[in-house]
Parts: structure tokens; C-alpha cells; sequence
């Protein structure tokens, strides 16, 4: 089957400053496939965190979202009460790249944002438009957005107040259609999925229930296959198609519907209901559903982030499984993924791998494509599995 691009966003580059271990880090030249790797501790749950800040910010407002991770003291990096700053270009769907910026600071105890930033930049030399700006609550927003770029076109703005100084701008603002870029972005936060998936969660049958996505526990696994067979059965016949190849053991595997409308699914000779016994399947098969469930949705989401996918999986699968993400970013959703895996690595470009580590406290990330090392290493007929196996990114940068 062939695959379906879907025009979506796309992050270019992340600046994390004092936040948790990142007093200073980022990331260029991101591909929709990025994955890290690094040593227990080096940061990579709290890269992933950096998103799941953003979406809490967004639903709730920032001081909440602050206090959710134990306040700001325990947010901000040791040894700093700067304020907590993101950058993110991203490529909007009209192909412009855009910038979004968040300082976060507590002042008097509180915790406000103290600038919020949505710009294009006009050209190499034009002086960016602030489509978003704003500051303790008030700012400016542009209203003549369509007329971006256009020769001779003069900025148009509106003051605006929020609520609370706590409330992100793009929360308000991106619910009118007036800010397309602002709604966009608002759109792509919201709907990022951060995966937090429990073998436990997705071993009970469910009797009944609508779902069109997996959550990010994977308790609804039942729901979504029944969703996919009922209404994308080509996927669906995809997805038994890669069980059947991948998981050891299993030579058959076949879905029946029965006669009150629920979905039975024979691995074998056991039958496994909605869609599977717990007491009969392994921890990887199940997960291998659960990833084959999600990487087959019709529907990717913008971004999606996964940490270790390996677990209870088979090595040998690894790769495969890696091919499998690519899909789903080639599709429209970009994907990020921590691993401790080299077979996982073995699946991949250097161009889509970034290496954290920590030194004196503070974490940095690296760009394996970026090291003349282990480029050269790999042009030599090296995997980047074996170069981290052996311990040769610790040696790729002079620190």
C-alpha cells in the first residue's frame, strides 16, 4: 500500500535554557524521525518533558503546569533563577519557517510568562513579523496575517489583555481563524502525543467502547483495533500481516467478528477476545499490537514521542519496528524516540540520531550526523549500533 503524505508542521530546531538538567541546549537540523540515546540520567525524559510542558501550559496555564513538576525551583536549572526559555522553528503548512518563543519566570512568587513570541522573519534581511507578542498577560497580535509577505504590506496590529498572566496567548488567540499560523501552532501542541504505554493498561478486555486513537497509556488498544476493522480494514489486515511475519511462535493469525458485533482474534489455535487474553499472550506481543495499532492510525499525530520502545520486544524486531516509525513520520507525524537499543540503531541514519551527556551537572545534545568520527566510521561500513555499543559517541566530541 502505498504511503500518504499528509501536509503537517514540522520542527526544525528546538532551545531549551534552564530547563531541569538543559541550562543550555538545542537541537538543529531536526528530520520527522529523531531519535536519542545516551546514559541513564543524561536528560532524555526530560527533553521529553519540555513537550509535555508545553501541552500542560497550553490546556491549563503555565504556573499550573509549573507546579505540576514540583514548582518552579525544582523546574529551573540548579544554581539559576533565570527564566525558563523554549525556542521552536517549525515549518508552518504554507512552507514559511516560523519561530515560537516562551519565557517562563517567577516574579514575587509567581510564576508568569514573561515574553511570548510568535514571528516570521521576512526574508534574510526584513525585520520579522511579531504575529504573537506579548508580555505578563498583555501584548499585541497581528491582524492582517494573509497580507505576509505581499510587497508593500504594513503590519496591522491589535492590542490584546488575557486573563491571567499565567495564560499562554496562543491559548485565546488561536481559537479564531483570523490567526491561521497561531491556530495552526495552538492545533500542533494540543495535539502531541507522549507516550506513557503500561503492558498492565492494555492486557483487560474492554466489553464495549468507542475509540478512533491508542491513548497514551494504551488502555483503549482494544477499542482502536475494533475502530480500524470496522472502518479501516486495510490497515487493520496490515497490522495482522506484520504479526503474523514478526512474532515468533505465531503461523496464524485471523479476525473474526461474532455475532453481538465484537472482534475475535485467533493467534494460533487460542482464541483471544477484545482483542486478546492476557493470561495467553506474551508482554512483547502485546506491545507489538499496541505499537502496530498506533503506527497504523489513518490519522498520525502531529508529533509523537515514545520513550523506549524496546522494551519486551524481541531484538531481532528492532529494526523493523524502526521502519515502521518512519512510516508513520513519512505519513505526516513527526516522531520522537529515546533507546538504549543499538539494534534499534541499526535501523537508522546518523542523520536522525542525537546523543546526550552530561557533564558538571548540566546536559548538552549532540547531532550524530554532525561528527566527522562517526560519519567517517560509518562510511566504512560500521552501524551506528556498534559505534554506540562500543562507547565511540562518548569519543566523537571533545568536551
Amino acid at each position: 500500500m502505498g504511503i500518504m503524505k499528509i501536509k503537517t508542521m514540522q520542527i526544525e530546531s528546538i532551545e531549551i535554557a534552564n530547563y531541569r538538567l538543559f541550562k543550555k541546549a538545542e537541537m538543529n537540523n531536526l528530520s520527522r524521525l529523531t531519535v536519542l540515546v545516551g546514559a541513564n540520567g543524561s536528560g532524555k525524559s526530560s527533553l521529553f518533558d519540555v513537550f509535555s510542558f508545553l501541552k500542560d501550559a497550553l490546556a491549563q496555564n503555565v504556573a499550573k503546569a509549573v507546579a505540576k513538576r514540583g514548582g518552579f525551583k525544582e523546574l529551573v536549572s540548579r544554581g539559576t533563577d533565570d527564566p525558563i526559555s523554549i525556542v521552536l522553528k517549525f515549518r508552518e503548512t504554507g512552507g514559511r519557517l516560523a519561530t515560537y518563543e516562551l519565557s517562563v519566570a517567577s516574579e514575587s512568587g509567581q510564576v508568569v510568562v514573561k515574553r511570548e513570541v510568535l514571528k516570521f522573519r521576512r526574508g534574510q534581511r526584513g525585520q520579522p513579523w511579531h504575529f504573537v507578542d506579548f508580555s505578563h498577560g498583555k501584548g499585541t497580535a497581528i491582524t492582517n496575517e494573509s497580507m505576509y509577505g505581499k510587497p508593500g504590506a504594513k503590519v496591522e496590529r491589535k492590542d490584546h489583555v488575557l486573563d491571567e498572566p499565567t495564560v499562554l496567548a496562543i491559548k485565546g488567540l488561536g481559537q479564531f481563524k483570523e490567526f491561521r499560523v497561531v491556530s495552526e501552532f495552538r492545533n500542533l501542541i494540543e495535539n502531541w502525543h507522549i507516550s506513557d504505554f503500561h503492558i498492565s493498561d492494555a492486557r483487560p478486555s474492554a466489553e464495549e467502547g468507542y475509540a478512533e486513537h491508542l491513548s497514551t497509556r494504551g488502555d483503549n488498544v482494544a477499542q482502536v483495533a475494533q475502530f480500524l476493522y470496522d472502518h479501516h480494514k486495510d490497515r487493520f489486515n496490515d497490522i495482522l500481516g506484520v504479526m503474523k511475519q514478526r512474532i515468533p511462535g505465531i503461523n496464524k493469525v485471523e479476525a473474526k467478528p461474532t455475532e453481538d458485533g465484537r472482534l475475535v482474534l485467533r493467534f494460533q489455535d487460542g482464541a483471544f477476545r477484545d482483542p486478546f487474553i492476557a493470561r495467553y499472550v506474551s508482554d512483547g506481543t502485546i506491545k507489538m499490537f499496541a505499537y502496530l495499532v498506533l503506527l497504523h492510525d489513518p490519522n498520525p499525530f502531529p508529533l509523537l514521542a515514545v520513550e523506549e520502545p524496546e522494551n519486551q520486544l524481541y531484538p531481532e524486531l528492532l529494526q523493523e519496528l524502526a521502519e515502521e516509525f518512519r512510516d508513520y513520520a513519512r505519513r505526516g507525524g513527526q516522531v520522537f524516540i529515546s533507546t538504549h537499543s543499538p539494534e534499534f540503531l541499526n535501523g537508522l541514519s546518523l542523520d536522525e540520531i542525537y546523543w546526550l551527556s552530561k557533564k558538571d551537572g548540566y546536559s548538552t545534545i549532540h547531532r550524530c550526523a554532525d561528527s566527522a568520527l562517526l560519519t567517517s566510521l560509518v562510511a566504512e561500513g560500521d552501524s551506528p549500533g556498534a559505534l554506540w555499543r562500543q562507547g565511540l559517541f562518548s569519543g566523537a566530541w571533545k568536551e
